[in-house]
């Protein structure tokens, strides 16, 4: 079969990103004598520099991986909570009947770089330095600037210079967007990263670690965040000015912290992902659905497997939408949703045409629940939504509103070890930046509801119910598999068709990947303004006009996506024999895959 690129195989270690300057910059760590741990928080720090409209310092980042030290199979949860201030009350105060999608008043607790520097610090064998050294050398020095980057922030010329005129400095050098390919820096950006280095001081790897979280978490970062969010209001999507919620106060109360993942066992694979603070466990209740179905004797790019896959996913999102929530502040019934019983009884809901209604399941206890849920249901209007708002890529997918994109990076190394990161947020497009730090804050508060009564309503120290959504698997019991894709809602059924054609068609991780790519997005947004496209899914015309006709004619409404536009995946594997692998999309021309 055809493949774009060869699969990277080795025994030393691989490294995949949505960048191959990460990647690189991760593999040096390796060479270093690093582990997958230090190669994937060099990346990650690296990302945030060289697709910095896809993530940045104070977003977040969901990490699942498997420690061979220890045996186990984690995940550390880098998504910060909702502030003290934030209540529904405290919005409807307002005037808003909606977080808005972007500004300084939908910002959580920045939890990536307690995220990364925490899997450092109990995991890694480097010290702080070596690992953050690339991506502040990029910062300070430069890196040649991605073309969409350029984009992007020519795009919001006008907003950074009437609006948010602290972003200017930072992403107008000179008070024009940097031309695709110049090199670009952020030497303020630079200047905090080296002042953290300098309070963390020297001594023991672990003692510096916490002195760094403490100069991000209770010293200068947390205090200019708090400053610069209550100085002065300004613009967000709503149309109208607000200051943050977010305090110094708020940064102090929080630390990242470990949990077992949700698992599914699925043909000789089993499927780890985040626990229902994140959409993760819908892939395995589309997979917990597709048990019922032969796929292995369908085409992998046929209509019949892709109508099942398609179905299946809206029957597993409705299910978010209906009970997925933080669990530690709501009681979502995870064990009964990824029953075989439940499972049997909603396969019957698959049938020869598309649905266009969203059906989540009614489970005892939850008729209310489900009720309420269905009534938040918007269908989309069309209208773009404001600034700044959604994810702020893969805008050619529409009429997808705001599909969204973010970055991912796996790792392996010869040990064993495996992690997979879906890091986010932070997005120069949906907050000003902060001047003195040269970064912008989060918006995840977004996926909160201001209605009463719902799993993901809105509540002061809650995890918002985030899109991010890594994922490892093990096969035979073996920890053998980690991948993921930026994409918001679209994560998980990009996911979800990579593992279906890898299990059930013994296709490699490449040519998996290169394979077209559809999606639906037939229930409501994860982000402002939170609207569905009942019945809607979107194909790439590569898996062509006799596919996309015969899913027409099963009452699917397809909107064709140009070819290799739809996704970024990249997967890392590890044979029984010790041998890795791994593989990178082609699409948008950025994600590389490196090992040896």
């Amino acid at each position: 079969m055809f493949t774009t690129r060869p699969e990277i195989r080795g025994t030393f270690g691989v490294v995949t990103s949505t960048h191959w300057i990460a990647s690189q910059v991760g593999m040096a760590m390796l060479e270093r004598g690093g582990n997958a741990f230090d190669a994937a928080v060099a990346a990650g720090f690296c990302l945030q520099v060289v697709e910095p409209h896809l993530c940045g310092p104070a977003g977040e980042v969901p990490i699942i991986f498997h420690s061979a030290a220890t045996g186990k199979i984690e995940v550390l949860c880098g998504q910060g909570p909702a502030p003290a201030a934030a209540t529904i009350a405290a919005f409807r105060d307002l005037g808003l009947d909606a977080v808005p999608g972007s500004g300084l008043i939908s910002a959580v607790v920045p939890g990536s770089f307690g995220a990364w520097l925490t899997l450092l610090r109990d995991h890694g064998r480097l010290r702080l330095e070596e690992v953050m050294a690339p991506a502040i050398g990029y910062a300070e020095h430069g890196h040649p600037l991605l073309p969409g980057v350029s984009r992007a922030l020519a795009e919001l010329k006008d907003a950074f210079t009437t609006e948010w005129p602290t972003s200017a400095p930072v992403w107008l050098p000179g008070g024009e967007a940097p031309q695709p390919h110049a090199l670009f820096r952020n030497p303020t950006l630079a200047s905090t990263w080296k002042r953290i280095l300098a309070q963390a001081g020297q001594g023991a790897r672990e003692v510096q670690i916490e002195r760094a979280l403490s100069a991000w978490y209770e010293g200068f970062v947390a205090e200019a965040i708090g400053r610069f969010g209550q100085a002065e209001a300004l613009m967000d999507s709503s149309g109208h000015r607000h200051k943050a919620l977010l305090t110094a106060q708020d940064m102090a109360g929080w630390r990242p912290a470990y949990e077992a993942p949700a698992t599914l066992d699925y043909h000789g694979w089993t499927i780890c992902k985040t626990r229902p603070w994140g959409q993760g466990p819908v892939l395995l209740q589309a997979l917990s659905l597709l048990r019922g179905f032969d796929l292995a004797s369908l085409d992998p790019n046929g209509a019949d497997f892709a109508h099942l896959v398609l179905e299946a996913s809206k029957l597993a999102f409705a299910d978010r939408e209906a009970y997925y929530g933080d669990p530690d502040f709501v009681d979502v019934p995870l064990d009964a949703l990824l029953g075989e019983d439940y499972a049997a009884a909603r396969r019957g809901l698959i049938g020869e045409a598309a649905s266009h209604e969203l059906r989540p399941g009614v489970l005892p206890g939850f008729e209310d629940q489900v009720t309420r849920a269905l009534g938040m249901v918007r269908v989309a209007s069309g209208d773009g939504g404001g600034l700044g708002v959604g994810e702020p890529t893969m805008a050619h997918l529409k009429p997808t509103l705001k599909p969204g994109d973010t970055v991912h990076l796996d790792v392996i190394d010869s040990w064993g070890n495996m992690v997979s990161a879906t890091p986010s947020g932070g997005w120069p497009q949906s907050s000003p930046t902060i001047p003195e730090l040269g970064f912008a804050l989060n918006t995840r508060a977004q996926m909160f509801w201001l209605t009463e009564g719902l799993p993901a309503s809105l509540a002061p120290g809650k995890r918002p119910r985030t899109t991010l959504t890594p994922t490892l698997a093990l096969h035979d019991g073996r920890p053998a598999l980690v991948c993921g894709t930026p994409g918001g809602d679209q994560q998980d059924q990009w996911q979800l068709a990579l593992l279906l054609r890898r299990i059930h068609h013994g296709l490699g991780l490449q040519q998996a990947i290169d394979m077209p790519l559809f999606h639906t997005v037939h229930f409501p947004s994860s982000f402002y303004p939170r609207e569905a496209m009942p019945g809607v899914s979107v194909a790439e015309e590569s898996m062509g006009e006799a596919v996309i006709a015969d899913l027409r004619r099963r009452g699917h409404d397809i909107q064709v996506a140009p070819a290799w536009s739809a996704g970024r995946l990249t997967a890392a594997e590890r044979g029984a024999d010790g041998v890795l692998k791994a593989a990178a999309t082609p699409r948008l021309m950025q994600a590389y895959a490196v090992g040896r």
